[in-house]
């Protein structure tokens, strides 16, 4: 059996050491954060919370009805992570999209949407922020205006969509580990 005498890493050391490895292995990695538009669950916000950190996101930022850091739903989710990842919210969909391209992230919608492209062949910006829109209305039509990009997961079954956080997942982890041409940054 070729997985004969392996363990599983429980150590506290063995697992910061697989996590420094990595970071090293994947330092050329692209800036991300995530724009939760308009989302409504809190517990999908502190599922969030737990990706953005595992991610090394720069930041959340939460618009419209995202529930904010008091919510406690956020926390228990979130395993503690809501204390390490920046948030910050602003109200207006369509400001926090200009006020993100100000900063220069570029603005890549994860939505079903006229020239959307496949996640696994776009090029992400060397700044990409990922914008995850509403469970029920998907991303809305202000913050797809001033999109640089949108990209999609193909679905095989009859559903239309992953959960939010789980398609957030899908494409950051893609955006992060895609082998890069070196000019494509």
């Amino acid at each position: 059996m070729a997985n004969a005498g392996k363990k599983t890493i429980r150590s506290k050391t063995g697992v910061r050491q697989l996590h420094k490895d990595s970071r090293k292995k994947y330092a050329d990695r692209p800036e991300i954060c995530f724009l939760l538009q308009d989302w409504e669950d809190g517990y999908n916000v502190g599922g969030m919370f737990r990706l953005a950190e595992a991610v090394g996101a720069a930041e959340i930022i939460g618009t419209g009805r995202t529930p904010q850091l008091d919510s406690p739903m956020i926390g228990v989710t979130s395993m503690g992570m809501h204390r390490k990842v920046p948030f910050r919210y602003i109200e207006r969909h369509d400001e926090a999209v200009l006020k993100l391209k100000e900063e220069g992230w570029g603005i890549v919608v994860v939505e079903i949407a006229e020239g959307a492209e496949d996640y696994r062949e776009f090029n992400y910006p060397g700044k990409t922020c990922l914008v995850i829109g509403n469970e029920g209305g998907g991303v809305y039509g202000g913050v797809m205006n001033h999109r640089d990009a949108a990209v999609y997961i193909p679905m095989f079954g009859k559903g239309r969509s992953l959960n939010v956080t789980v398609s957030a997942s899908v494409v950051a982890y893609e955006c992060l580990l895609k082998e890069r041409n070196s000019g494509s940054q």
